[in-house]
């Protein structure tokens, strides 16, 4: 689910749920007006279609491999830096388009695990036997500045300078992408979400309504209401996923 918030009057975020490759993507984009959804509907769009014709055709692979991570790691890395690519394409293509740029989270699930990439503060969270874990690090100054030491995370949390983003797609050079695998577990529910939800809500609340017995939209519908009423200063986007029993 996507929503605009209470406070925007145009959404960039992005989102996509590709069942038969087991693909899932958010996008959170930035630079103002039209500008910031365009960058994330590129990114979006282009980790959908390279994820898909790489997965269809596992024999042919003329990409960079990294021999730590298996093939649906890099699908997924390749698949965003080709993203952060086609970013700046547009952008040279047209000056209008100067200073956009997006966040992105990527999770492919397959057999009994899954790979997640991401750029910039947009997030992964696991809940699995009641218990919620944030799988992902903010590419954040004020984050940065906690896991140096400078500030505590009540500090972050208030921080003037919370949402500037030290990573994003669209920046200039070459983006780090960061890369994890682990394993599923009957039961797991992953949320990806844009910052627009967790600017709103703490993890304590998030846990919550991800341990609710509803059908998996039903809860979506309720992480935004919960956001929204707590002021929805952000487009708020959340995709949640639970692991099945074989």
């Amino acid at each position: 689910m996507s929503d605009v918030g209470m406070a925007r009057s145009h959404n960039e975020d992005c989102f996509e749920i590709d069942s038969s490759h087991q693909l899932f993507v958010v996008a959170d984009g930035m630079g103002g007006h039209s500008h910031g959804e365009i960058a994330s509907r590129i990114a979006v769009e282009t980790i959908r279609d390279f994820a898909r014709r790489a997965l269809d055709h596992e024999g042919t692979w003329p990409f960079p491999f990294d021999e730590r991570f298996t093939l649906h790691s890099n699908v997924l890395a390749n698949a965003v830096r080709l993203a952060h690519r086609n970013v700046l394409k547009a952008i040279g293509r047209d000056v209008a388009l100067q200073g956009m740029g997006t966040t992105v989270v990527g999770l492919i699930a397959y057999r009994d695990a899954a790979a997640i990439a991401h750029v910039g503060d947009s997030r992964v969270y696991r809940c699995r036997e009641g218990r919620l874990e944030l799988l992902t690090q903010d590419h954040t100054w004020v984050n940065e500045q906690v896991a140096a030491g400078f500030l505590s995370e009540e500090q972050a949390r208030v921080h003037p300078l919370k949402n500037v983003v030290t990573r994003a797609l669209g920046g200039e050079g070459e983006v780090e992408v960061d890369i994890q695998e682990l394993g599923l577990e009957p039961g797991d529910r992953f949320l990806l979400c844009s910052d627009g939800l967790t600017t709103m809500l703490g993890d304590e609340q998030i846990q919550r309504l991800l341990l609710g017995d509803g059908a998996l939209e039903e809860i979506c519908r309720q992480l935004v209401g919960e956001a929204n009423r707590r002021g929805g200063i952000d487009n708020i986007t959340v995709v949640l996923l639970e692991v099945e029993p074989v």
